[in-house]
Parts: C-alpha cells; sequence; structure tokens
C-alpha cells in the first residue's frame, strides 16, 4: 500500500495488484438480519449539492482559431487486426483501445515542419495538425510537451471543431510535475493524452502570443491511442456498447430508489502509459465537512499510478434515456482533466483520487461506511459493465476473504481485506471494475468497497465477487482526506 504526497520517496512505485476478474454475478444470500444502523462516527453522509454554489460546469466549451484549410492532416489508415470487445483479463480492466505510432511528428524537429503558424482574429498567433485514423471510435493523442512559451495553450477537438476543450502551458506544467513525483520518467511526466471526439480523428491546435517565438514550442506526438470500441460522449457513437452487458444486468433507471448512487458514479477512461485505453468504473465520495471536493474512489488494478490519473477522463448520468430503453440519456456529460493520485494500494485494491475539474452539477457525493458489515448483510453495485448504460446489481455479504498471490480464499472479518458478495439481481463485467458497493440503513447508503472482480456471470449464477474493504482503506489512509478532524 501506499500513501501519496508531495515528497519524491513517497511517490515509489506501486505493487502490481492481483489477478480476478471483474465480472459477477449470483450466488445465494441467507436470511442473517443486516447489522444495526451504524452510529455517529462510523459513516460519512451523502452529500447533494443541488441548488448551492459549490458545484459548477466542470467545463466551458471553447472554438477553434484556425481555420480547417491551414490545418496539415496526418493520415492514419486503417489498425490492422482490428479487435472487437477485448475482454478482461483476470485482474485487469476491460480494454477499448490499441497504442499506435505517428512517424510524422515523431519528433520535436518533424512536428515544428508541419506547422503553419498564422495570426489570429485575437492577435495571437496559432497552428494546427489533424490526426486521422481510418475505423476509430475515438483517436486520443499523446502529445509530448518539452517547452511551451509562457501563456500558449493547446486546443483540441473533432471534425468541425466540435466539443473543443483546452489545456494552458501552467497546467501542463503542473501535470508534469506531478507524474514526476509519482516516478514516471521524463517523457511519460511530460505526455499529455487529449481527449476523444468519438470519431476517427483529433485536431491539437496550438495558440502563442503574438511576441513569442514559434521556435520555442518544442512538441511532438509520437503516439497515439486509436479506440476499437465507442465510449464516447454522443448517442451515435455510444451505440457499439449500449446493450454490450449480459441479459442479467438491471437498468439502473429502472431502479429509481437508486438515483443519488447513479448520480455519484461513473465511467471512467484512460489511457496506461503504453499507449493502450481501457475502462473502469468509480464513485464520487463525499468528505465530513462536505466541502464539495470531487475525491474519487476505484480499483488499484485500474488505475495505480499518477501518469494513469492524469490521462482520466470520466462520463457522468451515462445511463438509459428512459427504464428498458437503449436510448442514452441526453443529460450525459464528458469531464476531462486528469486527476490527482492520493492513495493507492493492492492489499484492498483502492484506487483514490481528487478530480483536477469539478464535478457537473446535478451529482450527488457518496456516502461512506466504516464500520462493520455483518454475513447476509444486503448489499447493492451500481456500475458500467462492458462500458454499457448503468446497471444495479442486488446482492448479500457471503464472508470476508483475503485477496493475494492472484487467488481469493476465506478469512474472517479481523484479518479478511475484502467482502465477498453474492447476487440475487445483475452481476457485473469487465468494465465494473473499481465500482462501488453500497450498504443500506434506512433511506440512505454508504459505500462499503470497491470492486477487485471474481467468478460470478449471467451465467454463473453461484459465482462471487470480491470488494476491497472500505473500511481498512479508510482507517488507513482515507480517513486525513475524507475526515481530518477526526484523523488528527
Amino acid at each position: 500500500m501506499q500513501l501519496l504526497t508531495t515528497t519524491a520517496a513517497q511517490w515509489a512505485a506501486i505493487p502490481l495488484v492481483l489477478a480476478l476478474s471483474a465480472c459477477g454475478g449470483g450466488g445465494g444470500g441467507n436470511d442473517t438480519p443486516s447489522p444495526a444502523p451504524p452510529v455517529a462516527g462510523d459513516r460519512i453522509e451523502p452529500y447533494d449539492p443541488s441548488g448551492t454554489a459549490k458545484v459548477a460546469t466542470s467545463q466551458q466549451p471553447v472554438s477553434p482559431v484556425v481555420s480547417a484549410q491551414a490545418t496539415r492532416t496526418i493520415a492514419l489508415g486503417a489498425l490492422t487486426a482490428v479487435k472487437g470487445v477485448v475482454s478482461a483479463t483476470p485482474g485487469t480492466p476491460l480494454q477499448i483501445g490499441e497504442a499506435r505510432s505517428v512517424a510524422d511528428t515523431g519528433t520535436v524537429a518533424a512536428t515544428a515542419a508541419l506547422l503553419r503558424w498564422q495570426p489570429t482574429a485575437r492577435g495571437t498567433q496559432a497552428a494546427a495538425l489533424r490526426f486521422t485514423a481510418d475505423g476509430a471510435h475515438g483517436v486520443r493523442l499523446g502529445v509530448l510537451v518539452q517547452s511551451l512559451p509562457e501563456g500558449a495553450v493547446l486546443r483540441f477537438y473533432g471534425e468541425q471543431g466540435a466539443g473543443a476543450m483546452e489545456v494552458r502551458a501552467s497546467e501542463l506544467q503542473d501535470m508534469a510535475a506531478r507524474n514526476a513525483r509519482g516516478g514516471a520518467d521524463d517523457t511519460t511526466a511530460r505526455t499529455y493524452w487529449s481527449p476523444d471526439f468519438s470519431g476517427p480523428q483529433t485536431t491539437l491546435e496550438v495558440e502563442i502570443p503574438a511576441a513569442a517565438s514559434p521556435a520555442a514550442v518544442r512538441l511532438s506526438v509520437p503516439r497515439l491511442s486509436h479506440f476499437t470500441l465507442a465510449p464516447a460522449q454522443a448517442e451515435q457513437a455510444f451505440a457499439q456498447k449500449v446493450g454490450e452487458s449480459g441479459s442479467c444486468n438491471v437498468d439502473a433507471t429502472c431502479r429509481p430508489e437508486f438515483n443519488d448512487q447513479s448520480r455519484s458514479v461513473a465511467r471512467m477512461i484512460f489511457v496506461r502509459d503504453d499507449g493502450k485505453s481501457y475502462l473502469c468504473t468509480g464513485t464520487l465520495l463525499n468528505d465530513a465537512a462536505s466541502s464539495g471536493t470531487p475525491y474519487f474512489l476505484s480499483a488499484n488494478h485500474c488505475i495505480s499510478t499518477q501518469s494513469v490519473a492524469s490521462t482520466l477522463t470520466t462520463d457522468w448520468f451515462y445511463r438509459s434515456g428512459s427504464c428498458g430503453t437503449a436510448t442514452v440519456n441526453p443529460a450525459a456529460v464528458r469531464v476531462t482533466g486528469g486527476a490527482a493520485l492520493l492513495y493507492a494500494s493492492a492489499t484492498t485494491d483502492t484506487a483514490f483520487m481528487q478530480l483536477n475539474s469539478q464535478a457537473p452539477a446535478g451529482i450527488v457525493y457518496a456516502g461512506s461506511y466504516f464500520g462493520g458489515v455483518g454475513i447476509g448483510t444486503a448489499l447493492a453495485g451500481v456500475h458500467h459493465p462492458q462500458g454499457d448504460l448503468q446497471k444495479v446489481s442486488l446482492g448479500s455479504m457471503q464472508r470476508y476473504s483475503t485477496c493475494v498471490d492472484n487467488s481469493c480464499r476465506s478469512s474472517n472479518v479481523d484479518d479478511g481485506t475484502f467482502l465477498t458478495l453474492g447476487w440475487q439481481e445483475g452481476t457485473t463485467e469487465g468494465g465494473s471494475s473499481g465500482s462501488a458497493a453500497f450498504v443500506t440503513f434506512g433511506e440512505r447508503r454508504y459505500v462499503v468497497g470497491q470492486l477487485l472482480g471474481g467468478t460470478a456471470s449471467c451465467a454463473a449464477r453461484d459465482g462471487v465477487d470480491y470488494y476491497g474493504r472500505f473500511d481498512t482503506s479508510y482507517r488507513t489512509a482515507l480517513r486525513r482526506w475524507l475526515n481530518p478532524t477526526a484523523a488528527n
């Protein structure tokens, strides 16, 4: 396990995770009653900031400043041996994209030679490069930034400049410093992975002050991530993920009693250092002060290093538009900007982060419970199996387990580091990794763990899933952020 702070020693490498499949399903429950409601001091209440000023829309759209005619195109052909759904193997997240080398922009000199600088209407100068990858459902650019002049901005967008977003030179410097403190080598630390725009092209636009020298722009794009699946923010692009999860899964929109938890859960997309892209699920957590700080919980086997956390994008309200339909909720929204990795542990398969961008309006910060979970306690999961529209699974606590060296064994409340769940309704699958299990007390629900994986599926109704114990990670480390007064 590891606490991640600002010193280089504390940002050392994190141990490899366990190898268990992120899939689930049946498993019998029992009629043992749930434990008594938690007492004060054993929980953090959920927080719905609707109607307050604490939560703002994360990012405002921006517009390109370079004309399409002045943009140079770098064209990559179709990816050979295109993969369909890459099933999550034991202990790994669901892969959705492959890395591709880009020879034309592989060096600073080659990239500089392609940039056509022109004055803009607002008194700056700018240049742009369009990258196309035939057949891609999304393209994320790995931009290696050596240096930029003060005041520089990188801007990214898809076709017709729709949904453009930008990142400033100062933000890139901060990212590189975080990644370096996390132990990344210089190339990895300085690589910024752009968002994708749901289609086969992404444009990189560079804008600098009028007085700045273009020679001061030292960047390259040696790699991109070519999405073989379609996890983008648009219904037509989402279509290949809609309905891909198992038939036993329960549409979250059909269970309105889980609406608050639904608004706490996001689908995660991230790129590893090798340029491959993946899907997992995570949950926004409240702190004891209800400060609105976007703390985010997922699995260590999804994100275990700062350089990968920096690539994180999150899809919120990604659920069906109405119960039982395959249409995407029109309120679905994507947040980019990555996250700061605060704590990571293979012992409980915990990844605890703070999003660098604020969560969107309409979310709920989930409550958490760090008391005991009794055998037979009813539990629920909210997640994105196979990256599909959000689902709900209902089950119960079977036993405590310890998971190490690629296997899990039965344990007890004192030594077990995982909760073992069996399902009565629904299951989990690749893409569900990192999603939270919730316990219900009265009319409220609280996070008690996050998904490692297991043997359950729609076909294996007697299978079980393993969730890292939140009470263990809370007492070990998370309380210093979620409840610093009590921690002290």
